[in-house]
């Protein structure tokens, strides 16, 4: 099977199930976006624990799932899809609750960057949330499963949640945010 089909040369491409839509519609900016996430969850899969990658691997699968609904879209023909449902919202809250109970309390806002994975987590964590901006702007304009909403709405509550567990794993100080009490000196150009 070649991997270029010159199909969509022109800004198009095809849904599953049949249909054509332009590269810019909110459809293939969502499903896109689930894909960048994907990718990312990958490279935080290779900082991580075999625990934690096998997480991870589950996560990456649900978005696998979730992109394949979002490609059938409103399908000519009916395409079999894998079943995405509200347990699996119920999965990452069990995590998060799990992962929560062993680090300390959060008493200041972090910033990103205690250690390499905890940095991975945190990019992983604010891609999600832009996948779920643009489900969110799909979903405006066509209703989509309601899981799919809160999954990614929990995933990034997980994935934050997760930098910190791996931040405190690794022995790093997590970065207390500390605004500045006073406005830098104004430019004199």
């Amino acid at each position: 099977m070649k991997i270029y089909t010159r199909t969509g040369d022109a800004g198009e491409t095809g849904l599953l199930g049949g249909g054509r839509v332009s590269k810019a519609d909110l459809r293939i900016e969502a499903y896109g976006t689930l894909d960048e996430l994907n990718a990312v969850l990958g490279m935080l899969a290779q900082e991580v624990g075999e625990e934690d990658r096998a997480f991870l691997r589950r996560i990456q699968a649900q978005l696998f799932t979730m992109g394949s609904h979002l490609a059938a879209g409103r399908s000519e023909k009916p395409v079999p899809l894998p079943p995405f449902s509200e347990a699996e919202v119920t999965w990452l809250e069990g995590d998060i609750d799990r992962r929560q109970a062993q680090v300390p309390p959060m008493r200041y806002f972090i910033l990103p960057g205690s250690c390499r994975a905890e940095a991975w987590a945190h990019i992983a964590r604010t891609v999600c949330r832009r996948a779920e901006r643009r489900l969110v702007a799909l979903h405006a304009v066509e209703p989509l499963p309601l899981p799919f909403l809160k999954y990614l709405n929990r995933l990034s509550d997980w994935l934050f949640v997760l930098g910190r567990h791996l931040s405190h794993q690794a022995g790093a100080q997590e970065i207390p945010w500390q605004p500045e009490k006073t406005p830098p000196p104004a430019s004199k150009t």
